[in-house]
């Protein structure tokens, strides 16, 4: 009895561990056949209906250049043709901490309230619009060699307004 039960145990894993085989076996043709991913599509910064915040870790020594890009940022949405465009600069705002951050960097704030719905606040993007493409390379160079650290995006939602 005892040898029985063995024996149709043994049949029964060989026959599991057949399937599981085949099962792999069949994954990896399939995954095989597939066509290769098309290629992503440029990250985009956006935020929810009530607006949000990016903070900056600038070098303390590069925060000229930082200025200055943002100045050229400011410059392309009060100056754009597209009506989303003068709506995000009439509710984007950007703060500089007049406290040290971490490793003597600046923190510099995009405080975005509201923001405007659908709208790309990406920074590359934008001053793309206005600036040739040699200009935009510079001006991204310096805006990018800035950086201590990587920007940290916040969307945010309100939860009560204290002024209503």
């Amino acid at each position: 009895m005892f040898r029985s039960f063995v024996s149709a145990l043994a049949g029964r894993r060989s026959l599991i561990a057949g399937i599981l085989v085949a099962g792999v076996l069949c994954t990896i043709q399939t995954g095989a056949q597939q066509q290769p991913a098309a290629p992503a599509a440029p990250p985009t910064q956006k935020f929810g209906p009530d607006g949000g915040m990016v903070l900056h870790f600038i070098k303390a020594d590069k925060t000229a250049d930082f200025e200055m890009v943002m100045g050229k940022l400011k410059e392309v949405l009060q100056k754009s043709s597209k009506p989303e465009r003068k709506e995000q600069a009439k509710s984007w705002k950007l703060f500089k901490s007049v406290d040290p951050a971490a490793g003597g960097n600046v923190l510099y704030i995009f405080f975005i309230d509201p923001s405007v719905k659908d709208a790309d606040y990406t920074v590359s993007t934008i001053l793309a619009e206005g600036f040739p493409p040699l200009e935009v390379n510079a001006l991204f160079e310096k805006f990018g060699a800035s950086y201590a650290q990587g920007q940290n995006l916040v969307n945010l939602a309100l939860v009560s307004d204290f002024g209503k």
